[in-house]
Formats: structure tokens, C-alpha cells, sequence
């Protein structure tokens, strides 16, 4: 495997890719109990730059606190660790995978004592949606309904949150969909198993707000702000499942899917069956953001020299 010749960050350290390893009853590998963040770093004509590398670790150290995780490193330490790592790798564009977990065999659901260790990763990435991303996807409403915080804190990117998301994923995938939509326990539109989600209705930019317990994604909110500087109304509201299907258009939006159109929910083809011209606005300017083009929003990239 190629990501077997690069380095990883463990613990202050760099090692190769293959020697990170953990016992096999590591307390987070059999309860979830690590919490982690999803970072990409684009190639630009300035040279490879981290995007909002800084959000992304502060809602890292975030959910540490959500979780009473003390990592032993300050968010200037582990942005730094990301930087160097992705030096060090001679990496362009790239995924960055922190993650703090119990490093721990002990049997026993308490995390009180346990160590915790912080690993870092940096690999080549390329589309999550794999030749789907301009083209657009086919979504179910899924049978699983979107955890809340009464349940789990869904402001923490917790590895077990995602128990929920795998679920709801493997369904649509199971019934020959690409993705799923999870509802809100009160029966709103909440998100995607990885992803938030955004529809078009009347030139308005329409997406779910935090009363449907999603993910405060870091892409969503930069698309919100984007959006904005173009001069299109965005609105964080409650949505109902059936405003998806008469919607002028829907999208997801994340870290790893970037921009997404969804052609299709439940078999009705929404967007017109491809991605509308509001999508593909915010899409070139998001890729343009991104990759150092846009002086506007310069000052989320991380270049690294």
C-alpha cells in the first residue's frame, strides 16, 4: 500500500504509517470512545495550503471538553503537528485524520485514568463521491432517525456518534442508493450520514439549523458565509422531509464530499436530475476559495512553505 511510505503523528513523534498500531482491546476501538476531526489541503500556486486548519482543530479541542478528554497538547501544538506533517509527507492536496482515542487494554466502560493518546494522519484523497461529485446523487430518507443530544452531544465529532451514520449509509446503499438523509427525532430534515445538507428554493439558500441536532460542519458554515458575500439569502430553519422533493435544489456539503448535487430522494428527481446553477455557483467559488483564488477568504488557508 503507498500510505505505508509516509509518516504519521503519534504522541509528539513521527513514525511510518504501518508501525502505528494499538492493542487489539484498546478501550476506544471497542466502545468508540475516540473523538476525531476531518481536515482536507488543497494544491494552490502558492503550494499546498490547509483549509480553516485552525476551526477544525478549536471543534477537535471541542469535543475533547465534551468528553472530559484531556489530549496534553494545546490547539497551536497539534496545528503545528499538521503542518509538519503534511511537510514532511511532500503531500499536495490531502486528507488530515486527528484523532484522540484510550490507548488502553484494561477491560471496563470507564474512560476515569485511562490513557489517551492523539494521532495524526495525512494521505492522498481524492473524491468521496467517486466520479459522482459533479453529476449529482440518488438519497433515501432512511429508516434511522438523526441521534440527538439527549442521546449523545452531537456538537462532539465522536467516533461513536457515527454508529448512527453507518447505519443509515449501509441501508441506502443496501436498497441501491448512493447515500441516505437522516430526519430529526421531531421529524425534520436533520442531514446526511456524513454530511450536511443544503436545498434552493427561490433563490434562497435553505439549510437546517441546530433544533435538528446536526453537525455544526465547518464546510457548511463556509458555504453559508460564501454564499453571503454573493449576495444570496441564506436561512437556518427547521425543514420539513417534503420541501427536500419540491425544492428547486439540494446538495451536501462536508469536508470529504466537498459540494454534492442530490439528483434524486426516494426516486423523484429533484434539482432537474442535475446540479442547478445556484449549486454550481457556490461549488466553483467554494473550489476557488479553497485553492487560493479567491482573496476574500485568503485568511482560511494554512499555506505550508
Amino acid at each position: 500500500m503507498p500510505e505505508k511510505k509516509l509518516k504519521v503523528w503519534l504522541n509528539g513523534r513521527f513514525i511510518d504509517y504501518d508501525k502505528a498500531t494499538v492493542h487489539i482491546l484498546t478501550h476506544s476501538l471497542q466502545y468508540g470512545s475516540g473523538i476525531f476531526e476531518g481536515i482536507r489541503a488543497y494544491d494552490t500556486e502558492r503550494g499546498p495550503a490547509i483549509f480553516r486548519l485552525a476551526d477544525h482543530i478549536r471543534r477537535f479541542m471541542n469535543s475533547a471538553r465534551i468528553h472530559s478528554m484531556n489530549l496534553g497538547y494545546d490547539e497551536d501544538a497539534l496545528s503545528g503537528a499538521c503542518i509538519d506533517l503534511v511537510r514532511a509527507n511532500r503531500l499536495e492536496s490531502c486528507y488530515i485524520r486527528p484523532f484522540a482515542f484510550y490507548d488502553d487494554a484494561r477491560i471496563g466502560l470507564s474512560t476515569v485514568g485511562k490513557k489517551i493518546s492523539v494521532f495524526i494522519g495525512a494521505l492522498p484523497y481524492g473524491q468521496y463521491f467517486e466520479g459522482k461529485r459533479d453529476k449529482g446523487i440518488r438519497c433515501m430518507i432512511s429508516s434511522w432517525r438523526r441521534i440527538n443530544s439527549n442521546i449523545l452531544p452531537v456538537e462532539a465529532k465522536a467516533s461513536g456518534n457515527y454508529l448512527n451514520s453507518i447505519l443509515a449509509s449501509n441501508e441506502a446503499k443496501n436498497y441501491g442508493f448512493d447515500e441516505a438523509i437522516l430526519i430529526s427525532r421531531d421529524g425534520y430534515v436533520a442531514e446526511g450520514p456524513g454530511e450536511n445538507i443544503f436545498l434552493v428554493k427561490d433563490h434562497k439558500l435553505i439549510t437546517p439549523d441546530t433544533s435538528a441536532d446536526i453537525l455544526l460542519g465547518i464546510t457548511r458554515d463556509s458555504l453559508m458565509r460564501i454564499a453571503e458575500a454573493a449576495g444570496i439569502e441564506v436561512v437556518e430553519r427547521e425543514v420539513h422531509r417534503e420541501e427536500l422533493l419540491t425544492a428547486d435544489e439540494v446538495f451536501f456539503s462536508g469536508t470529504a464530499a466537498e459540494i454534492t448535487p442530490v439528483t434524486r430522494i426516494d426516486g423523484v428527481v429533484v434539482s432537474g436530475g442535475k446540479a442547478g446553477s445556484i449549486t454550481t455557483l457556490l461549488a466553483q467559488k467554494y473550489y476557488d476559495v479553497v485553492r487560493g483564488k479567491d482573496e476574500d477568504f485568503i485568511d482560511w488557508l494554512t499555506f505550508i512553505a
